[in-house]
This record gives structure tokens, C-alpha cells and sequence, in this order.
């Protein structure tokens, strides 16, 4: 009996172009040209200001229900900020802080300050609530010098505002206004006047629209200087590749933080580009959280569906087990797309079935590739797949370079796309960038097929990822890892593979705290089952160590995306390490082989 059908909604044709390089690699890159794109991001507001003035832009949850903030409204209350802002004479050396989460007001400050050319710098809320130190947002804060910080709320980061030199600083807060602080409301009493239209008027292209910090988790965070050309270039890119957006206005649930590129630079732009509506998800998938997330999808169905691993491991669980849920969560998707990391099959699989038995026929599961530093689209998987890994083919206006490095081919990366360099950090500018000016983006990839490139690029991991063990055998820790996450079923959150110079692969992971009872019996026969059906010592996992404590932000070891880092995970837990690859192993390792 065939499968149900996957219906995708209307994509461009996934046209490639391959060209031959004198090391022994290859660049692709699309045949259809990047098309006419808007010279700056407040172009796109002060459209659907004009043509959709009613409509909402942007929602947030306020008790049983949502405040609604009109394009109209938006484009006149951001006016108002920007002329506030403009009045400060910020710039990109005293540029805006954003210290909270996604929120309306977020969304204001970070317009207005746009719209005149004052890059925004949104800062990871972890930094100043999850942190024991903040050091991490102390160097954010010396790196970028801001004139002036938004919070939303500043009596839970109040400790963390303490510990920055803040002396020639304005706090701008929406609640709980302390003194010395600056209310608000006093930016939306602001008037455009002449200043503003003179500051709009000279921003273009190249005007830097925020620094983005990297996620720090391997060296201090860089600020990644993001222009409104490549926001503009990217979603057009996307635009041409998902034509579909501009059928119909995208309505997005979405919960990921601007403060990275996912959310605030491809999510959130993707709204602001094709006038749709942002409906901001105050949860996430985080045990104590996800609930909210449930409940914010019962109200809004959207038409695109944005997540991470993780996150989709537990939305499948909660699509499973109400069938309400499921119907209204499908009713009008046009796409469900993952990025961040690798989807575990099992995931995919489930997410297939639940939309085939709700509907009749497999939504589109999609993802896409890049990062910070391209803002972040240069390969997208417009056409319909049966499995992860796939990352798709360069978008029109990116080349994707494909250069030998080792066992690997290494991706690079050129286009309108890519940064101009680290914000204050020449050093590190000039070393991210090869001779030919493409950007060293750290990954490797592989064709789906040598012979047919537009049936898209694998991803191969991380160029100095993966090792060999004693015997000399490669292991390519990207297959270990996604076929170890797959194979367990949804009872491991994170695992980072071990090994290097070891006589076996090992695996350090977190189990998820809501696995069924007896988990370590259950996950053991799910790995042990998975190494009888592979091949070869660098492919099996011979050991496991299950870590209690959770990965460590202030460590370097995750983001508040969710995203774990093994390189920092391997150094701050080598006591563990060496727990998992002793000669006898305590009763704490699960031993498989």
C-alpha cells in the first residue's frame, strides 16, 4: 500500500549551476538572478502601512487573549521612536541594546531605531537571567559601547544591570520603571519631524541594521555587523524560492528569540518583508514552558510552522495525543520547517504520519542552511523530501563553494548576503574570509547526487568535527549523533559523540525528563538495536554516560536556542570523558558492545 501524498505549496524550480574550481572543488549556484529588492528594511513597513493598515502585524498575549498592533500603527509608533532615538544622536558606536525577549515593544524599539539608521544590538536574555556572572553580557556590552538599553521589564535583570558599567548609558524600560531609568512611553511621544526624515532618507544597503552576537559557545561572542541590504537580499532570495509568501500574507506562532538569526533575522523578516502577521510565543520547548506553547497554537493556526529539533520533538508528542489539536494546528499549513540542527528521523517520520492521519496527505517538512554571519539563507530545500540531512540548493544570489579539506568538502559562501566583517574585530574579519572572498562558514557538505546537483546538498557536519579513533578509522560524528537521537525515540534531548584517539565511540547525553520509566533499560535496547542494523566500529556506540547536570550556559555549552556545542561540552566535562572510556567502566556507563 503507497503512502499518502505530501502536498507542497507553490515553490520555484530548484535550478543549480555548477562550476569547477582549480583545487579540485566545485562552486553552485542558481541560474535565476536575485531580483529588484527594497533598499532598506523600512521600506517594507511603510508599504503595508499603506496597503494593509488594519491588518495585524504583530501580537502578543495579554491574559485569555492578544494585543494587536496594526501595520498603521506600527509604522507611526516606530516613526515616533526612531525620531526619539535620532534625537540622541545614536549611532553604530553607541548603538541600541535590547536586553528582553520577543515582544511588541521589542519589536517598536528595534524598528524605530532602523528606520533612522541606529543599529539595534538584541542580546540574548540568558545572558543577564540565566547567567551567574554575566560575563558574557559585560564583554557584549564593552565590545558594542551602547548609548542607550531597552528592557521590557528590568526588575528581573536588575542584578545584571548593576554589574555593567552603565554610566553614560540610558535604561529605557516599558514596566516597573526604576529611578534614573526613562519611561517608555516617552520614545512614543516623540513626533517625526525633519531630523527623522533626514535620517530615514540616508539609510541604505550598506547602514548596518544589528549586530548579532554568536553564540560564544567555542570563543567570546563576535558581533556579526548585519546591513538592511542583507536582510533585504535574503528574503528576497527567499522570496524567489518560496513564491508562495507572496500569495498570501504568512501567519507565524513563533517562539524563537530575535537575538538570533532564525528568529530575528529569517522569521521575523519574513513577516515584515510580505506584510504578514507575528503572533510572538511567549513559551518554548522547555518542560515548564511548552504548555504555553500548546495553547498559543490552539488559538492561531499558522500557515508556516518554524522550529527546532527539540521543539518539534515535543510539539509531535502533543500533535499525537490530541487529535483537536492536530486538526487546527494543520488546518491552513503551507510549510513546517526545521533548522539549528539535525531532525532525527524518528521525529520526521512521526510529524509525517500525525499530518497524514489528521489530513489525509504529509505536509511539506522543509529546512534550510546557513548562519548568523549570511543572514542567514544560502541553501534551501524548495522541493519535497522523505528524510532529513537534505539542506537543498543555493538561493538566487548565493555561491556556494565546495572546497577539499581532508576527508570533507568544506562550504563556503559568497553573495549580498554575507557580512562585511565582526563589529571591532578586523582581525577576526580578515581570517573568515578566503581569497576569493568567500566567507569560511565552518561546515561541510556532500551532493545528494555528483550527477544531478539540484537534488541538493547533504550536510557532512562540522569541518573539524569529526575524529579518529585508535584503529584509525574516521568517524563522521554528525551520523553518530542524528542516528543515535533518532534511534532513542524521543528519550535523549542532547548527545555529543567521544572517542578521539579511544578504542570505541562513545556518548555523553541528557536524558529527556519526561522519558517513560525505566529509561536507561529502554534506551539501551533502542542504541543497542541500532548498532546490529550498522557497519563498522566508527559507526556503533559502545558506551553511553547520562549527565545530570544540564548543559551550561555561562560555560559555553548552549544557547538559549537550545543548541548544544560539543567542542565546549568535550573540554568542560573531560572528568566524564574519561568515566565513559575507562578500561572498567563504573555502573553508571551504559555499556552496549
Amino acid at each position: 500500500m503507497s503512502s499518502p501524498s505530501r502536498r507542497v505549496p507553490r515553490l520555484a524550480e530548484p535550478l543549480v549551476e555548477r562550476e569547477a574550481r582549480a583545487d579540485g572543488g566545485f562552486v553552485l549556484r542558481s541560474p535565476t538572478p536575485l531580483a529588484e529588492r527594497a533598499p532598506n528594511v523600512g521600506t517594507w513597513i511603510a508599504r503595508w502601512a499603506c496597503e494593509r493598515p488594519e491588518q495585524v502585524a504583530f501580537a502578543e498575549r495579554r491574559g485569555d487573549g492578544w494585543r494587536e498592533v496594526s501595520w498603521s500603527t506600527l509604522y507611526a509608533q516606530a516613526r515616533a521612536i526612531g525620531q526619539a532615538l535620532a534625537e540622541r544622536d545614536l549611532s553604530l558606536d553607541r548603538p541600541v541594546m535590547i536586553l528582553s525577549g520577543n515582544s511588541v515593544d521589542h519589536a517598536l524599539v528595534a524598528l524605530g531605531a532602523m528606520l533612522v539608521g541606529v543599529p539595534v544590538v538584541p542580546v540574548s536574555v540568558a545572558y543577564s537571567l540565566s547567567s551567574s556572572d554575566w560575563a558574557l553580557l559585560k564583554h557584549v556590552v564593552e565590545l558594542v559601547t551602547p548609548g542607550l538599553i531597552f528592557v521590557a521589564d528590568p526588575t528581573p535583570c536588575a542584578r545584571a544591570l548593576d554589574a555593567l558599567d552603565l554610566a553614560d548609558v540610558e535604561v529605557v524600560a516599558s514596566d516597573n520603571v526604576a529611578a534614573g531609568q526613562t519611561p517608555f512611553a516617552s520614545l512614543l511621544a516623540a513626533r517625526a519631524d525633519a531630523t527623522f526624515e533626514a535620517r530615514a532618507a540616508s539609510v541604505g544597503p550598506d547602514t548596518v541594521a544589528k549586530i548579532l552576537m554568536t553564540s560564544g559557545s567555542t570563543d567570546r561572542p563576535k558581533g556579526v555587523q548585519t546591513t538592511h541590504g542583507m536582510l533585504t537580499a535574503n528574503q528576497q532570495s527567499l522570496a524567489q524560492a518560496w513564491p508562495f509568501v507572496e500569495d498570501a500574507p504568512p501567519v507565524l506562532v513563533d517562539w524563537l528569540p530575535w537575538s538570533h538569526t532564525f528568529g530575528g533575522s529569517h522569521n521575523l523578516n519574513l513577516v515584515l518583508r510580505n506584510g504578514g502577521t507575528m503572533y510572538i510565543d511567549d513559551g518554548r520547548p522547555a518542560p515548564a514552558l511548552f504548555a504555553r506553547t500548546v495553547e498559543n497554537l490552539s488559538k492561531v493556526a499558522p500557515t508556516i510552522q518554524f522550529n527546532v529539533p527539540a521543539g518539534y520533538a515535543m510539539l509531535v508528542r502533543a500533535l499525537e495525543e490530541d487529535a483537536a489539536f492536530a486538526a487546527h494546528f494543520f488546518s491552513r499549513m503551507d510549510a513546517v520547517f526545521y533548522a539549528a540542527a539535525a531532525l532525527p528521523q524518528d521525529v520526521w517520520s512521526r510529524l509525517d504520519a500525525v499530518a497524514a492521519k489528521t489530513l489525509g496527505h504529509r505536509v511539506w517538512l522543509t529546512t534550510a542552511w546557513g548562519s548568523t554571519e549570511t543572514s542567514p539563507l544560502v541553501t534551501s530545500a524548495h522541493f519535497a523530501l522523505d528524510g532529513a540531512g537534505n539542506i537543498g540548493v543555493p538561493v538566487p544570489g548565493c555561491e556556494l563553494a565546495f572546497v577539499p579539506n581532508g576527508s570533507k568538502l568544506e562550504l563556503r559562501v559568497r553573495g549580498p548576503n554575507v557580512t562585511p566583517g565582526y563589529h571591532r574585530d578586523p582581525e577576526k574579519t580578515a581570517a573568515a574570509f578566503d581569497e576569493d572572498g568567500f566567507y569560511r562558514i565552518g561546515d561541510a557538505g556532500r551532493l545528494a547526487d555528483p550527477e544531478e546537483p539540484e537534488r541538493g546538498v547533504v550536510f557532512d557536519g562540522r569541518v573539524a568535527e569529526d575524529f579518529k579513533l585508535q584503529t584509525g578509522t574516521w568517524v563522521n560524528v554528525a551520523e553518530v549523533r542524528t542516528g543515535c537521537l533518532s534511534a532513542a525515540g524521543g528519550l535523549l534531548t542532547h548527545a555529543v559523540v567521544t572517542g578521539h584517539d579511544r578504542t570505541c565511540v562513545g556518548l555523553l547525553a541528557w536524558m529527556d525528563p519526561s522519558a517513560a520509566p525505566e529509561p536507561r533499560v529502554a534506551l539501551r535496547e533502542r542504541l543497542a538495536a541500532r548498532n546490529a542494523e550498522v557497519k563498522g566500529s566508527s559507526r556503533r556506540v559502545a558506551r553511553v554516560l547520562l549527565l545530570d547536570a544540564p548543559p551550561s550556559l555561562d560555560a559555553g555549552e548552549i544557547t538559549d536556542k537550545g543548541y548544544v556545542n560539543a567542542a565546549a561540552v568535550l573540554a568542560n566535562r573531560a572528568e566524564q570523558v574519561e568515566r565513559l572510556h575507562a578500561e572498567a567502566p563504573g555502573p553508571e556507563v551504559i555499556v552496549l558492545d
